[in-house]
């Protein structure tokens, strides 16, 4: 398989804590890949230095074959990288179309246009009949799928989803999941998601990486991961196995 995403050898360091440490893995076009580990374990600082948000003390991160890490997180998703965010995000003040379209106009020849795109993706995620609605006014689920559709207007070939389910009640897991798996299989859309809900992981990842004090201590499928040792220890706890 290809490789959209390699990381190599990644370090990022904030004075004298070693956030990321030496991290190596790639993301193969297509796939759905997951990074899992406790709190403080270096997951959001890996995706802030993908998303060109925090530049790496060390190593190098190559996307479509070309090197991305130093560049402007601007410029990183106009090569093709979304991302959400733990905390949503969206412009409260804008309604919830007027939200995607922001992201839409990156590609869009006009504002017609990136209108035609919003909706096609409120449709699909159970939106459109709060387009004009305040993105303020949204439920914590809506507003979950409300960052996705953000990040998805932009028209990615990556997507990282930061604890996209976080919060949300099973079923509103299994609900989004389906929509994830559905963009995945009929799109091809590449996915690299950081999670805590290993309902989430379980279903959607093909691979997970385990990030421990910013060390990757795991790599290989859900079902190998969970039953690792050094997993288990580290983070999961005897319980979850």
């Amino acid at each position: 398989m290809t490789a959209l995403l390699s990381l190599q050898n990644v370090s990022k360091r904030f004075r004298g804590l070693v956030a990321v440490d030496g991290v190596s893995f790639n993301v193969n076009e297509g796939e759905i890949f997951a990074v899992i580990g406790p709190n403080g374990a270096g997951k959001t600082t890996l995706f802030n230095m993908i998303a060109g948000a925090l530049e790496p003390n060390q190593g190098s991160i190559v996307f479509d074959g070309a090197p991305i890490h130093g560049l402007a997180p601007d410029t990183v998703c106009r090569r093709g990288i979304a991302r959400t965010f733990q905390l949503v995000r969206p412009f409260p003040a804008l309604s919830v179309e007027d939200n995607v379209v922001v992201g839409a106009l990156l590609h869009r020849r006009g504002v017609g246009e990136a209108h035609e795109r919003a909706r096609a993706l409120l449709r699909r995620f159970d939106l459109f009949e709060r387009r004009h609605q305040p993105a303020s006014a949204l439920t914590l689920p809506d507003r979950k799928r409300l960052e996705v559709v953000r990040a998805l207007a932009t028209e990615p070939k990556l997507l990282l989803l930061d604890e996209v389910v976080a919060g949300l009640r099973p079923t509103e897991v299994d609900r989004l999941v389906g929509v994830l798996k559905e963009l995945n299989r009929d799109g091809g859309l590449t996915i690299l998601m950081i999670e805590h809900v290993m309902r989430a992981v379980m279903a959607l990842a093909g691979r997970v990486l385990v990030l421990d004090h910013g060390i990757a201590i795991a790599e290989g499928t859900p079902d190998a991961v969970v039953h690792d040792p050094a997993v288990v220890q580290s983070y999961l706890g005897a319980e979850a196995v």
